[in-house]
């Protein structure tokens, strides 16, 4: 509770959305996550700067991948732990699970880093037996899109 409000507080979970750079489709994305994972011993990627709303992140949160201009795939977020590295630079490790949950696929436009979505705003969960158009042809799939249909 808030002091003095009577009100109780309550942590409004929060998602993060982040660019899977260089990466084709979501099979590609799960064999370079089982890579990295090996190599790494956990299932991490690394950031410059530490995300402000941790406690609102770990809530029930999710990384969000783009793949090619599209929200297509989440995974729950587990840890963020700061670090710094063999130069002396601050970094953060961010562990998710290894757990790929596709999405209905959104368009987004490209940008650097990562960026927040609230639980209103992230796309929903895809539900089974749903086809997203992974195997229509990607022009097609891209219009079916555009106008809800898909």
């Amino acid at each position: 509770m808030r002091q003095g409000t009577g009100v109780e507080s309550r942590v409004m979970t929060l998602h993060l959305i982040k660019m899977a750079v260089g990466i084709s489709d979501v099979a590609e994305l799960r064999s370079v996550q089982k890579l990295r994972r090996k190599q790494r011993g956990k299932s991490v990627f690394f950031t410059r700067n530490m995300p402000k709303r941790i406690d609102e992140l770990l809530d029930g949160g999710s990384i969000y991948w783009v793949i090619k201009r599209q929200i297509a795939v989440r995974q729950c977020l587990k840890s963020f732990t700061p670090f710094v590295n063999k130069d002396g630079e601050k970094r953060v490790a961010i562990e998710y699970a290894m757990r790929l949950v596709p999405v209905m696929p959104r368009p987004c436009r490209p940008f650097q880093g990562w960026r927040y979505l609230t639980p209103e705003t992230a796309p929903k969960d895809r539900p089974a037996g749903v086809d997203s158009g992974e195997r229509l042809p990607p022009k097609l799939a891209k219009e079916l899109r555009e106008l809800g249909l898909l």
